[in-house]
Formats: structure tokens, sequence, C-alpha cells
């Protein structure tokens, strides 16, 4: 009966470990590589709102880096399908931690997962359109002017890139939990403050481009 007792308690110890491992890979994946080079395709399609001219000298530069398609896969394209199949099974198998944390927090949770799947939907498209479709070719003003000049298609890439935003930015407070880097509810509530602060500022950054691809303005 002890024997018995000793077995199952290893095997909680053993699954809780995995639980807490996965979580931590999961959420490093999210700000490292996936949210730096969020970040930094943001800034560079922002070059659009200064000028055709300036946004393609930008894209080129981006498109004739030595090992582009192996960056693209190592850095992008394997840890964003990585991420999103750790999110999967967090949602479905692991536990969670709602019970934790008061009402807000527990909507931030659900709207994590909705935004996720929306996301990844957005992403897949998005590559299919800018990368697949064109082949070697890379991206350039006019694509995107003529992609975005479909109502349809506008609002769709404003509530994809708002939601992309939104799971990183909430993403990186989970990540700051996960990682113990806040542990007080103070500290927990100024990363929230910091977080807002994020989503807003990269939220304008790629509206504001879309709309000078859709509008030239």
């Amino acid at each position: 009966m002890k024997l018995t007792l000793i077995k199952l308690k290893g095997g909680n110890t053993l699954a809780e470990h995995r639980e807490f491992l996965t979580r931590r890979l999961h959420s490093l994946l999210g700000v490292i590589p996936i949210g730096i080079f969020l970040v930094q395709h943001l800034v560079v399609n922002h070059f659009a709102v200064y000028g055709e001219e300036n946004f393609n000298k930008a894209a080129d530069f981006m498109h004739g880096l030595p090992f582009r398609l192996l960056l693209e896969f190592v850095v992008i394209y394997l840890p964003i399908l990585f991420h999103a199949i750790l999110g999967v099974y967090i949602v479905f198998v692991a536990r969670s931690n709602t019970k934790n944390y008061g009402f807000f927090r527990n909507w931030m949770f659900v709207l994590q997962r909705v935004t996720g799947i929306i996301t990844f939907v957005y992403i897949v498209w998005h590559v299919w359109e800018t990368r697949i479709q064109i082949g070697s070719q890379g991206a350039d003003y006019s694509l995107m002017e003529g992609i975005l000049s479909s109502p349809f298609m506008f609002w769709f890439y404003i509530i994809g890139l708002i939601a992309t935003v939104f799971h990183f930015a909430n993403g990186l407070w989970s990540f700051f939990v996960t990682w113990g880097i806040t542990q007080s509810p103070k500290s927990q509530k100024i990363a929230t403050y910091a977080t807002v602060v994020v989503f807003l500022a990269l939220s304008y950054v790629g509206v504001r481009t879309l709309i000078t691809f859709a509008y030239g303005v």
C-alpha cells in the first residue's frame, strides 16, 4: 500500500515537473525569438509611412540577408509552429492557474487563448500571401498596397495584427510570472501597466502602417 502511494506521488511530481518545463519553454519561445521578430517586423514595415521608396529599401535589405531562408525557418517558422503546438497542449492538457487570479486576469487568460488562435490563422495567411505565393521575389510596397486595397483584407489584417500584438503583450506578463520575475502582487500590477503600454505602442505602429498601405496616408 505504501509502495503504491510512493509511485503515485512520484508520478505526480514528474508530471508537475514536465508541466513546469513545458510552460517555461512555451513562454520563452513567445518572447525569444518570436516576440523579438514581431517587434522588428513591425518596425521595418513602418518605413512605409515615410514613403514607398523607404519601405522598399528596408524590405530589400531584409530580403537580402545572408542565409535568409534558413534564418526564417529556424528563428521564425519552427518556433511559431512549436509555440502553437505547445499552446494547444497547455490549453487542453496542462492544469491552469486561473483560480489563483482575479476576474480581470482570468479574462486575460481567456483572451490569450482566443487571440492565439486568431494570430496563428493570421500568420499562416500572411506568410502565404507575402512569402509562398510570390516565391523568391520579395514583398514590396505595391504588393501590400494591392492586398490591403480590399476592405475585407484591410479589416482582416487589422484584426489579425491587433490580436497578434495583444497575444504578445499579454504573453509578456505571463512570461514575467512564469520565470519568477514578478512574484508579488505589486510587481505583477506594474507589469500589467507596462504590457498595456507595449500593446498600445505596437498596435499604433502596426495599424498606422496598414492605413498607409490601404489609403496612402
